[in-house]
């Protein structure tokens, strides 16, 4: 089992700046920051691989759903530790473009300071995290590598995180919440 040996980021605390470059929308690269999204919902999820199987259906998924997250106030960032280029010719060969950045964690410090990286293999879980606009951790979702995860479940929550209330099991948008 491999073991992690940063320490841990807990819901609640500040996120800790980050910087890498992306491949951005219209196919460019910039280098993307934490700051550039300060006062706005952030939802940042990795991934671990260019042109895998489960991993584009969860991009793709983001992408339709992009729209959604934008009509809430908040802000889409993919990252996996492939390389720009790779994720360049990736969305240019096969999985099409994508309307939000795509971050080349080479470094691998973006994946450690979310406690997704595996070490030895050099890649970052399925992890979801949604950063409230003060860059407060709200939410955060690992899955292993074989398991996709849920767009629609993610939306959910950041809509529950954006009442301030109580929202029980089963609370979708448009039910009472229980305060």
């Amino acid at each position: 089992m491999p073991t992690l040996e940063c320490e841990t980021l807990q819901i609640g605390q500040k996120v800790p700046e980050f910087q890498a470059q992306a491949l951005m929308a219209d196919g460019s690269f910039k280098d993307v920051k934490l700051a550039d999204y300060k006062g706005k919902w952030l939802v940042l999820f990795f991934y671990p691989l260019d042109f895998t199987f489960v991993c584009p259906t969860e991009i793709q998924s983001f992408d339709k759903h992009y729209e959604d997250f934008k009509k809430l106030g908040a802000e889409v960032i993919a990252c996996s530790t492939d390389s720009v280029y790779s994720h360049q010719a990736w969305v240019k060969g096969v999985l099409g473009k994508v309307k939000f950045p795509i971050l080349g964690d080479t470094s691998h410090k973006v994946s450690k300071n979310f406690n997704v990286l595996l070490e030895e293999k050099g890649i970052a879980l399925r992890g979801t995290f949604i950063i409230d606009p003060n860059g407060v951790l709200k939410s955060a979702t690992v899955n292993d590598l074989p398991v996709g995860r849920s767009v629609e479940e993610t939306l959910r929550t950041l809509q529950a995180l954006q009442t301030g209330k109580l929202t029980g099991c089963g609370w979708k948008p448009g039910d009472k919440t229980l305060n």
